[in-house]
């Protein structure tokens, strides 16, 4: 029971519009929420009146509050929403998603921009487009840009040491600006041309294109036109498929549907009267208390809080403060938004649709749940566990001949997995291929933290092996006084079939069989283990194949770097120089560059003699 006396911190508070935090004990944010009157909607969590299990509990745990005050009641709601988006606090609804969303970013700092997919943090220099529903709608607008625009595509360190056109001018995906095959002017039209097609222009595109096909039919280039012309048609092809009653709007249809305590929303965008893709999105944290206008407002405020809202926004629920929630929308970008719900015609029809597809989404979710909830009540059963594991991490070692080893931890709930708190653990100090250590590592790693930050321990430890791999699992968590922790292994039937696996417990084997509801949850487990695992090791081994050998020498940095690679085209020059020869690059003494010939002689493809 919290000490915290929010009365008497209510009364201190100013009578204006602002936004409130409440926080535990232990410092993790509970609520985030905004008020008209900041004195009288903090003091109302704490009278007397009765407030329901929800808020009870949630003012019980109150240990300290945080106040921030606006201008005006929209400004709270931008600021509620984004604090929402930031801390993900436990009693209000959360948009939860697992992803990144995807963009397209264009480099502006090159004299020949590169355009390319993109995911995460949008603080580097550039233009951005999106976000996208998907990354496969990325890769097909890019597929369709290097193809109308031939827009290069490469990493700046491969266009500096370029010498020939490569593979994808070959196949009539770039147009060679590497090595001077179109002019910079040219480019800078494509590159506009590129833009438009981003932003949706697509008539503009067109007219460009076809001005691009007449001046090559005026120089006798005929071939070049033929293909032009092409993509033009292709261009019409997607235009006419997508367009929607022939009009030219931009607008976001939002459907909300829901079932069982569950909720799905449908968001499709259309763009310049294109409908360009949509995605279904799952609030988490609902209760009973909320109606379809309240998940509907914590749903808008939160998805336009990382992305402009179109003129115009189709729902299928009238939001709780619409009027509210229009102006702050509208105040993010700076100009009016209109949230429209009762509707007649083709946008009735849109919306219907997203409806269903909501519906349909929601649909299929539920039946995983239940799935899963069957899966894990069995395995409670069949393990003699004292009830369904509202909990399981599951551990897996991946590496090619003992390098680059990592393991994986996955995270599985009633709802399936909990991908927010995947982890990947690169291993390192121990035998090449010695799988024991590395799953001893990892498992030390992890539990030693959880004890430390006090972080949710699982009702059930997974391990994907074998006995051996199980008794080492056992020893870590036995040292660090985690022994009434539940362990299972998983090792492979005798016929090394998918559903024939064997299930280590205690001293006891189980062996359930292809059609149990147990097999069908340990494949989705290990196999989730395992796909995570592998990604994690090939993502490290990745990243050394591309790692430059200068950078581990010592008074290399990127600038230096840069320069060498420059000075002897590219790394190949470079191992072939003489420490003479290095320090006619500026910036390079004697005793570096005798340093980077010792290191350049030591790589293993120059003993090798490639």
């Amino acid at each position: 029971m919290s000490e915290f006396d929010g009365a008497a911190y209510a009364r201190r508070l100013a009578t204006g519009p602002g936004v409130y935090v409440m926080k535990d004990i232990q410092g993790r944010v509970l609520y985030v929420g905004k008020a008209r009157n900041l004195r009288r909607r903090v003091a109302s969590y704490f009278d007397r009146r009765d407030k329901g299990s929800r808020i009870n509990l949630m003012v019980r745990k109150i240990a300290s509050m945080e106040v921030s005050l606006t201008r005006t009641e929209a400004e709270a709601l931008l600021l509620e929403n984004e604090w929402i988006k930031v801390h993900r606090p436990r009693f209000n609804i959360n948009l939860r998603d697992d992803k990144s969303y995807p963009w397209i970013r264009l480099d502006t700092r090159h004299e020949y921009p590169r355009i390319a997919f993109y995911r995460g943090s949008r603080k580097q220099t550039g233009e951005y487009f999106g976000p996208y529903s998907s990354a496969g709608a990325v890769r097909e607008s890019l597929n369709q840009i290097y193809r109308l625009f031939g827009i290069r595509q490469c990493r700046d360190t491969v266009f500096a040491n370029r010498t020939r056109p490569c593979l994808q001018y070959q196949i009539g995906r770039c147009s060679a600006p590497c090595v001077g095959l179109i002019s910079k002017e040219d480019y800078r039209a494509d590159l506009d041309a590129a833009r438009r097609l981003l932003k949706g222009e697509d008539a503009a595109v067109i007219d460009y294109l076809a001005g691009r096909m007449g001046r090559a039919s005026e120089a006798l280039d005929f071939e070049k036109a033929a293909v032009i012309r092409d993509h033009i048609q292709s261009l019409q092809r997607v235009r006419s498929s997508q367009y929607v009653a022939g009009n030219s709007e931009n607008l976001d249809v939002v459907a909300l549907d829901t079932a069982a305590g569950q909720a799905a929303l449908q968001v499709v965008e259309f763009r310049q009267g294109r409908n360009v893709g949509g995605r279904c999105f799952f609030p988490g944290n609902l209760h009973a208390e909320l109606d379809d206008g309240d998940i509907m407002a914590a749903f808008l405020g939160q998805y336009y809080a990382e992305r402009t809202a179109p003129a115009e926004v189709l729902l299928s629920h009238e939001p709780v403060q619409s009027a509210l929630l229009a102006e702050a929308l509208g105040r993010r970008r700076s100009a009016p938004v209109k949230l429209r719900w009762r509707l007649r015609g083709q946008r009735a029809q849109w919306v219907r649709m997203a409806a269903t597809n909501a519906g349909d989404a929601l649909r299929r979710r539920l039946s995983e749940r239940d799935q899963i909830g069957r899966g894990l009540a069995a395995l409670a059963d069949l393990i003699d566990l004292p009830a369904p594991p509202q909990r399981i991490e599951c551990f897996d070692i991946s590496h090619i001949s003992g390098t680059e080893t990592v393991g994986s931890c996955v995270v599985f709930g009633p709802g399936g997995p909990v991908k927010p708190q995947y982890r990947h653990y690169n291993v390192s100090g121990i035998e090449p291929g010695d799988d024991y250590a590395a799953m001893e590592q990892v498992l030390r790693r992890r539990y030693r933290k959880a004890l430390e930050q006090a972080e949710e321990l699982p009702d059930l430890v997974v391990i994907d092996g074998g006995l051996g791999q199980l008794n080492r699992a056992r020893t870590v968590l036995g040292e660090l006084g985690l022994d009434a922790l539940a362990v299972m292994g998983v090792a492979k039937g005798a016929a090394r079939k998918a559903g024939h696996e064997r299930l280590i417990v205690g001293e006891r084997e189980v062996v359930p069989g292809p059609h149990h509801p147990v097999s069908h949850l340990v494949q989705q487990v290990r196999d989730e283990a395992h796909r995570f695992a592998i990604s994690g090791h090939r993502r490290r081994r990745q990243k050394r194949a591309q790692a430059s050998p200068l950078e581990s020498i010592p008074g290399v940095g990127p600038a230096r770097r840069q320069s060498l690679l420059n000075h002897f085209g590219g790394l190949h020059g470079l191992v072939k120089a003489g420490a003479e020869d290095l320090m006619k690059v500026p910036g390079i003494n004697r005793a570096l560059a005798e340093r980077i010939v010792e290191h350049l002689r030591n790589l293993p493809s120059v003993k090798a003699g490639t």
